[in-house]
């Protein structure tokens, strides 16, 4: 039985990444940072719990850039004998992290405003409305540096999502103070923060669940497994797929693996490469390894195998 090895490298490993979004990920950094202290001084001086609870989400926002800036970065260093698919797996877990910590912080603001809906006290509303203006500017503009990328990486998107977010939070908030200085309801404001922390936890749920899918190196999103079965079945001369496995390295990069059972062919680089060209450009899998059979695997069960009828192979 012959075998053929080969991986396709005629990709982009997504190594620009950091440094096209360098400038993005500092700005956000800075900028939600000032924000973060003017919002929560403005909260404890208005006693506003709506402010309060977006300053900390904020906060969880700048902790998060800061991680999938860093991930990014270190995603950028070289193989080595140890890591031989260098670390670009440490974004999975940047983007995995940043996910949990995020509702770890919205139990704990969770925790806040219902101390404040029992407890209920006067609030600055103009104040209020202020400072969540100013919100909807620094996290708007975040969130625009971000938008373009948002395709192309779960990190990226993440910051745009959170930063988006954020933004129309604080519509919500400056409404909520509006209402709260001319009824005077007190309840409004804590009601409001409720209503954030709900806006938060579910625009964030889908992160959260893509995460822990590529952290269990699920096959990505974006990629129709049943297509690149049936893709890779439509290839001249290939009768058998089986022990087809893929997975992500990184929040940017695809790896498959694959046996396909090709007899009568003869096993030259040519249709590898074009293979794992085809891969790339149609299916986004930038790291494929593929092996060449001559014959099926003795005991190929149903669920490791998909064969091909004899009727539409297509002879040499």
């Amino acid at each position: 039985m012959a075998h053929a090895h080969n991986h396709g490298h005629g990709h982009q490993h997504g190594a620009a990444a950091p440094m096209q979004y360098g400038r993005a990920f500092g700005w956000g950094i800075v900028l939600n940072l000032a924000f973060v202290a003017a919002e929560a001084a403005g909260g404890l001086w208005a006693n506003s719990s709506a402010l309060l609870s977006d300053a900390g989400h904020n906060l969880s926002d700048v902790l998060s850039l800061a991680l999938a800036w860093g991930a990014m970065l270190l995603a950028r260093r070289p193989s080595s004998a140890r890591y031989t698919y260098g670390f670009k797996g440490i974004t999975i877990q940047a983007a995995l992290v940043n996910a949990a910590l995020l509702y770890v912080a919205l139990g704990i603001i969770l925790w806040d405003t219902i101390d404040h809906l029992r407890h209920p006290a006067p609030v600055n509303g103009q104040l209020v409305m202020l400072l969540a203006g100013i919100g909807i500017a620094v996290n708007g503009f975040t969130a625009w540096l971000f938008s373009r990328g948002q395709h192309g990486d779960v990190n990226v998107r993440g910051a745009y999502l959170h930063m988006l977010t954020d933004a129309l939070v604080s519509v919500g908030v400056v409404v909520g103070g509006a209402l709260v200085y001319w009824t005077g309801w007190l309840w409004l404001d804590p009601a409001i923060s409720f209503v954030i922390l709900g806006i938060v936890a579910f625009g964030s749920w889908g992160l959260l669940r893509e995460t822990m899918q590529l952290s269990l190196q699920a096959v990505p999103n974006n990629i129709d497994l049943e297509a690149v079965q049936r893709f890779l079945l439509a290839q001249t001369g290939v009768q058998q797929v089986h022990h087809l496995h893929v997975w992500p390295l990184s929040t940017q990069e695809t790896a498959l693996t694959v046996h396909l059972v090709r007899p009568g062919y003869p096993h030259d680089n040519t249709f590898l490469h074009q293979l794992q060209d085809d891969l790339q450009h149609q299916f986004h899998i930038g790291h494929a390894t593929i092996q060449i059979e001559e014959a099926s695997p003795a005991g190929c069960a149903s669920d490791v195998c998909e064969v091909r009828p004899v009727s539409n192979t297509v002879s040499s």
